[in-house]
């Protein structure tokens, strides 16, 4: 069914050090990039805003293992591991979202000290569409707050991939979305 709520796509962390041989690998990882980049050029071929979110992490940061946190470093800002896969779409008309900055948060979410919102709510968007990586933790994250900034979501089963410290915690981030009121669509349903 075609919606004509005005949509954004938001593409989450989708960066060197999530994919395969980076420091916080997501077991294929770089699998969610055909997908989103197939989606980026839909949403831009329709004039659609679509938003880049990375992690841009200080080099010293309570969210690392060193200073207290539970993760190993990654995507330090500047670095070549904080740099997106290098096959994710570039375009000039796509806006990046650099989250995690605050060295004493942890800045999961895609909305968690930025600006996403306003800018989302500037071109009148009521729907967002998100993928990308970690189905656990960013994308969940980042689809958690968009529900409770009142925008409609769409989670895409097949655009995503989870971290799984335990085996299950992508299913049971992919239910929490859904019970949260988000739809989990996938691939057919494009």
């Amino acid at each position: 069914m075609v919606s004509d709520k005005k949509k954004a796509l938001i593409v989450v962390d989708v960066q060197n050090d999530f994919c395969p041989g980076g420091s916080l690998a997501v077991a294929d990882g770089n699998s969610v990039v055909a997908p989103l980049n197939n989606l980026m050029n839909q949403f831009l071929d329709r004039g659609e805003p679509v938003f880049k979110t990375r992690d841009w992490h200080p080099a010293k940061t309570k969210h690392f293992q060193a200073y207290g946190g539970t993760w190993p470093v990654h995507c330090v800002e500047g670095t070549a591991g904080a740099e997106f896969h290098p096959d994710l779409l570039d375009d000039p008309r796509i806006t990046i979202i650099s989250k995690g900055t605050n060295e004493r948060a942890d800045g999961y979410s895609g909305f968690d000290g930025t600006d996403l919102a306003r800018l989302l709510r500037e071109e009148e968007v009521e729907q967002v569409w998100v993928g990308g990586l970690a189905t656990d933790y960013c994308v969940k994250h980042t689809v958690l707050d968009a529900l409770q900034a009142g925008f409609e979501v769409k989670a895409l089963a097949d655009a995503m991939r989870p971290v799984n410290i335990s085996p299950d915690d992508g299913a049971k981030a992919i239910e929490e979305m859904r019970n949260a009121g988000a739809e989990i669509i996938g691939e057919t349903e494009l």
